[in-house]
């Protein structure tokens, strides 16, 4: 078999390993597909004897790809929301989300670029600090720095987000539900925090409860909106279905026993490629 006939092979054994690489780093399905594209295409540049290991080869290809997407992002605000897992809440089931949830991505996006990838790559991807010292072009101790600033900050950002008790979380999801099925902004601005944040596709953040919740009950008024339980990755959430047909994906973060951050899924393409009969009880 020529050599590279035998390379193509190998790159589609690897891409779910480069993908799974790519996500959390861009927190995109889309961008991390595009990423992955580009590594095939700088793989077909060189003589396949040139790779002694292709599957390092390709993290680190991989990984500068993401890096110059993520340089691209810098000085501009990212208002689309990360893509997230939805799964049906199932009494006793185990949840099968990525290990990257909403929490984790708000506070992945306040790192530099630089840090989000030692951080993203040691920690989660578990590549070795050498390796990912090569993805960055800098020096082993720059990267270990690196990674435990990203790490700091990654902590107190989980710390902060609370109570990690799905139980506790449901009946806090279920009243801020019930509240915006009663058209009832005091109730539901109860059940969050006083500075909590209001996060949607295409929105600059809405930050205070009664803001928050203003805006929510108007957005769920008219057409009868209904309300399922699903797993929003890996945590208690919502599906928002109009007549059968998903209008919005409710994720949260919860903080000494109230709702400190909603994020509201609202791109068309995201919820066209949901099935509510799948997500339904």
């Amino acid at each position: 078999m020529p050599d590279h006939e035998r390379q193509a092979g190998q790159f589609e054994h690897l891409r779910p390993r480069m993908r799974a690489l790519a996500y959390p780093l861009l927190g995109s399905f889309d961008e991390a597909e595009e990423a992955v594209r580009e590594a095939w295409v700088r793989l077909g540049r060189i003589n396949p004897e040139e790779v002694a290991d292709l599957s390092a080869w390709l993290a680190v290809v991989t990984g500068r790809v993401c890096l110059g997407l993520l340089d691209a992002r810098t000085g501009r605000p990212r208002l689309r929301l990360p893509d997230v897992v939805v799964e049906p809440e199932r009494s006793g089931g185990e949840s099968q989300a990525a290990p990257v949830g909403l929490t984790l991505f708000v506070a992945l996006d306040g790192l530099a670029p630089a840090e989000r990838v030692a951080f993203v790559l040691h920690d989660l991807v578990r590549l070795h600090v050498d390796q990912v010292a090569t993805v960055l072009e800098r020096t082993t101790a720059d990267t270990r720095k690196l990674a435990e600033q990203a790490r700091r900050r990654v902590r107190a950002a989980r710390e902060a987000d609370g109570d990690d008790r799905p139980a506790a979380r449901r009946r806090l999801v279920d009243a801020f539900c019930a509240a915006v099925l009663d058209g009832d902004p005091a109730a539901l601005a109860a059940v969050l925090e006083p500075e909590a944040e209001l996060r949607a596709d295409g929105w600059h953040p809405l930050r205070g409860a009664h803001e928050v919740a203003e805006r929510t009950v108007a957005l769920c008024q008219g057409g009868g909106p209904a309300f399922t339980p699903v797993l929003v990755d890996g945590s208690p959430g919502a599906l928002v279905t109009r007549d059968g047909v998903p209008a919005a994906v409710l994720g949260f973060a919860v903080r000494a026993g109230r709702i400190s951050r909603v994020h509201l899924l609202l791109a068309p393409e995201r919820l066209a490629a949901l099935d509510a009969d799948a997500l339904g009880p």
